[in-house]
């Protein structure tokens, strides 16, 4: 728990002004609408001009991360595919392809799509931000501020100051990454809600890291109410409460979004949150929901799920060999220390009696 002084998300006379979120996630809807427009008309193999389609692809993917949207992530990587198909000299489509195969997790296969990029012209400023996003992902913090630093001077101060803001959260230096999130925030001058409302929700995540639930609690309110329905946040926000002790807050936040999100995490957390709220009846139908949709996306994108697979079978789904097999899967693709600690948490619980506080080895019949 840090002792540093715990921080109002409340909005005053400097907060940013942006657009109304629940409006805002409208219009990217409508944009998305009309972009792609063109291309239903015409089939996949529509001549879309690429600066449209890499546009496309970019918003499926900010509506997949604000909303749990599986199915756009997987909608941008197949455009993105198709695009390179088309053109596969063309920078914009390598750098699309690049940027859908990192939210996936197939991170060599993005830095690849990169190095064609810049091969094919792609500006250097560009192809070190995406770099450092990537090494970021995979726990090289110390190469990924080096080519921040590279990008900098190409970029806005926002896009840079949030960049190292998060960079320094996950490198564990808290007290310089708030000086960075207040920074960044001060120089905000767009209207949209997203950048910010992402930027508050890291700023959560580092805070909840820390362990100071307080903290954490307001920033992802902050994240909320700029953006209603905000999904990471809203998941993050459930988990605090329940932390702090408040199951039945944790299930309000929970549920409208495991009802319309396609992600399982969702609906595994909430099984999670009402089996520690006692309602274990209505916890099952969420766990069965989340075990059949984490098996089909372990299948079609292992890299990105089999992590959250394994932490699910050894939380609440049951199984804890499966939790180890998907353990030791992600740790063959990804060497990072979560991988590592995640396998040595499904040690620790495969040596466990069968019947333990996690719950069965195998899958249960009712939770």
């Amino acid at each position: 728990m840090t002792d540093r002084p715990l921080r109002t998300s409340a909005p005053t006379d400097q907060e940013p002004v942006t657009t109304n979120g629940t409006l805002a996630l409208a219009n990217l809807s409508a944009q998305i609408d009309g972009v792609a427009a063109p291309l239903r008309r015409a089939g996949s193999a529509a001549p879309l001009a690429v600066a449209q389609q890499a546009l496309l692809v970019d918003l499926l993917t900010l509506r997949g991360h604000l909303l749990g949207r599986v199915a756009d992530y997987e909608q941008a990587a197949q455009l993105s595919e198709q695009m390179v198909w088309n053109a596969p000299d063309d920078s914009a489509a390598l750098l699309a392809r690049a940027r859908t195969r990192a939210t996936l997790h197939r991170f060599a296969e993005a830095m690849a799509d990169l190095d064609a990029a810049g091969r094919a012209g792609a500006a250097q400023p560009t192809l070190d931000a995406e770099r450092a996003a990537i090494l970021q992902a995979v726990g090289c913090h110390a190469e990924a501020h080096g080519l921040l630093r590279s990008a900098a001077p190409h970029q806005s101060d926002f896009t840079m100051l949030s960049a190292l803001a998060v960079l320094q959260a996950e490198r564990g230096e808290t007290a310089e990454a708030e000086h960075v999130f207040d920074e960044a925030r001060a120089v905000y001058r767009g209207v949209s809600p997203f950048p910010l409302a992402q930027l508050d929700f890291r700023r959560g995540v580092m805070w909840l890291r820390e362990g100071d639930l307080p903290t954490a609690r307001s920033w992802f309110d902050t994240a909320r109410r700029r953006v209603p329905g905000y999904a990471p946040a809203t998941g993050h926000l459930a988990e605090v409460h329940l932390l702090m002790g408040d199951p039945e807050t944790a299930v309000a936040c929970l549920r409208p979004l495991a009802e319309t999100s396609d992600d399982p995490e969702y609906a595994a957390h909430l099984a999670l949150t009402l089996r520690a709220a006692g309602r274990h009846q209505e916890a099952q139908p969420w766990r069965d929901r989340a075990a059949v949709r984490y098996e089909e996306l372990v299948t079609r994108h292992p890299e990105a799920y089999a992590d959250h697979a394994a932490d699910f079978w050894l939380m609440v789904g049951g199984d804890v060999d499966r939790g180890l097999q998907l353990a030791l899967q992600t740790l063959v693709m990804r060497q990072t220390s979560r991988s590592y600690a995640l396998v040595r948490r499904a040690r620790e619980a495969s040596d466990r009696p069968a019947r333990d506080a996690c719950g069965p080895r195998h899958p249960a019949t009712s939770m």
